[in-house]
């Protein structure tokens, strides 16, 4: 770093024992921070090496400042601004893939090292059949992970002590499960030996992860230079993230949890059987909630989500929205309405960070597809569940209809079907023939009790009047409703 009036000094030197594919800041904003923050608590002591797969950037900034960088946590936790800066140590090296494959697959015969970790966004997890696993380096991350498991099987014999944890961070399903069998395709098209296969499959563990943290990533010219005024030093690797953090693994290895003893150090870490009630919450509350929110939204005048939040009607109508409805739907054997209820309030400290220009507009990009993934299955569970067709989804649902009205260029790929159906229908039955496009919600939305005759009459308010003032109504009627 460059150093103003003080010594920044690494807390750790412990042995190599991750080696991580991706300098992007969700991994330097997550996992080097658990990792880093178990270092600093005595309860991992071990280094990260970094391998750098893309050829776009340089690492000459980790290599001036030692792998060193500063996390700033900035958001609201139970209500109350947080504004933290911590110093990240736990980098020990950044290797180019490009220019040092010689030195990243020597990282293959270390013993201490026991943990992959990778974020090469969601493509990068795929199969390439045509990718070489002797180049230098081999195209695709499996490709090279192949490489290095098969170098470290040679070195230590097959020893089944040896194998790694593996920990792929992109955002698709299955991540850990998908990479496995990615890996062993390679290694069959290879005609690599049986011997390893068997290894492979037996001495590594492949979980499956979910990751869920806000990391905007630099700080602007302004942050930075009051950040380097505030804490003595610049720093150019500097880093934003909110206060909010997980990221659950899935295993109920006993060898699995003895090499991640760094998951001991935060309770944002979560090492268990199942992370499905983790990807629920996040899809149907926070994903959700978005999704049911962005139209009315922007019809409300709101540019940012923050901005939103700070309306007082509008952040009622969030509020009621997770947790008179959404939340509802959730509740399960896996699920208790005790923990629904606390990732609602969760959600609605990230919805209200100040520190965040998180754009409606940027949200409604592929509104469509959205709305059927994140929203359908929630509208199928009340409604199984009460008889009746949830009120604030339903003005979600219709703010989505008079949004994508508005804003015909938005990129939707079912835009162009829906702008069909307004030219060919009005009034009611426009309505109808949406929520009656199995194609786009997988089932006829005018099977729901209540729920075409509440959009529409949402819509037609939404039309007539500002979005606000709806709200305002809705609010009023519950109250009228509550009193009766």
């Amino acid at each position: 770093m460059k150093l103003l009036n003080r010594r920044l000094v690494k807390v750790n030197s412990g042995p190599e024992k991750v080696l991580q594919f991706g300098t992007g800041v969700l991994l330097r904003g997550l996992p080097d921070y658990f990792i880093d923050k178990a270092n600093k608590m005595g309860c991992f002591d071990g280094r990260i090496v970094v391998v750098k797969s893309t050829d776009n950037g340089s690492t000459d900034m980790f290599t001036q400042q030692e792998g060193m960088y500063t996390l700033h946590v900035n958001g609201i936790h139970q209500g109350k601004i947080v504004q933290e800066h911590i110093v990240i140590s736990a980098i020990t090296n950044v290797l180019s893939a490009t220019e040092q494959w010689d030195e990243v697959l020597s990282r293959a015969e270390n013993p201490d090292l026991t943990v992959v970790i990778s974020n090469t966004t969601e493509v990068g997890i795929a199969l390439d059949e045509h990718d070489d696993l002797w180049a230098a380096p081999p195209r695709s991350f499996p490709g090279k992970l192949t490489a290095l498991l098969y170098r470290r099987f040679h070195f230590f014999n097959g020893d089944m002590a040896k194998g790694w944890v593996i920990l792929p961070t992109e955002l698709i399903s299955d991540n850990g499960t998908k990479l496995k069998s990615i890996v062993l395709d390679l290694a069959h098209i290879h005609g690599l030996d049986d011997n390893f296969i068997d290894w492979l499959e037996a001495a590594n563990d492949f979980c499956t992860t979910l990751v869920d943290r806000i990391v905007p990533g630099k700080l602007s010219a302004t942050q930075a230079k009051d950040a380097e005024i505030k804490l003595g030093y610049r720093d150019e690797l500097a880093i934003m993230a909110e206060p909010f953090r997980l990221w659950a693994i899935e295993s109920d290895s006993e060898r699995v949890r003895d090499r991640l003893s760094f998951v001991q150090a935060d309770k944002g870490m979560v090492l268990t059987p199942n992370i499905v009630k983790f990807k629920e919450l996040k899809l149907r509350l926070l994903n959700g909630g978005h999704t049911f929110s962005c139209g009315l939204a922007i019809l409300c005048g709101f540019t940012t989500v923050k901005e939103a939040m700070q309306h007082e009607l509008f952040a009622r109508y969030v509020r009621l929205l997770m947790q008179r409805e959404i939340t509802d739907t959730i509740v399960d054997e896996q699920i208790s309405a005790n923990e629904a209820f606390e990732f609602s309030e969760q959600v609605i400290d990230r919805f209200s960070n100040p520190f965040l220009n998180h754009e409606w507009l940027s949200i409604s990009m592929n509104y469509t597809s959205k709305m059927r993934m994140r929203n359908v299955a929630s509208l199928q569970r009340f409604v199984q569940k009460h008889g009746v067709s949830p009120q604030y989804m339903a003005l979600g649902f219709a703010g989505y209809l008079c949004f994508m009205e508005k804003n015909q260029t938005v990129a939707d790929e079912y835009g162009t079907v829906l702008a069909d159906i307004r030219y060919a229908y009005h009034g009611d039955e426009f309505v109808y023939r949406v929520l009656g496009q199995q194609n786009l919600w997988g089932m006829d939305l005018n099977d729901l009790p209540g729920f075409a005759e509440a959009v529409n009459s949402f819509l037609a308010q939404l039309r007539q009047k500002g979005g606000l003032q709806v709200i305002q109504e809705l609010k009023e009627n519950a109250h009228l409703k509550k009193e009766a």
